[in-house]
């Protein structure tokens, strides 16, 4: 199975990894987690909850709009599950209590 790796139009540019990577096949795609940023890298919605969610959702649609995937083609969306007693610390990931 071929992967594709791909960093799509619309979305900030992140030298050390790809945004979506496409297994041809069976077509499974994989989405980078999404943060609330625009196409420059700059953050959006400082304060604003609602405003970061809104561009994490876009970002998402983003990605998957650059490998031609609609929303409706989505099959599935999560996210990591660290336990129940797991906190996230900003961007050093999971820590237990």
């Amino acid at each position: 199975m071929a992967v594709t790796l791909v960093n799509p139009s619309g979305l900030p540019e992140i030298p050390i990894y790809r945004q979506v990577s496409v297994a041809t096949g069976s077509k499974l795609i994989h989405v980078a987690g999404q943060v609330s940023w625009d196409e420059q890298g700059a953050p959006v919605g400082d304060g604003d909850l609602a405003a970061q969610v809104e561009q994490c959702y876009l970002n998402v649609g983003t990605a998957l709009a650059g490998v031609a995937v609609r929303h409706r083609g989505a099959r599935r969306a999560g996210a990591p599950r660290w336990g129940s007693t797991a906190r996230i610390s900003g961007a050093s990931g999971p820590r237990s209590p």
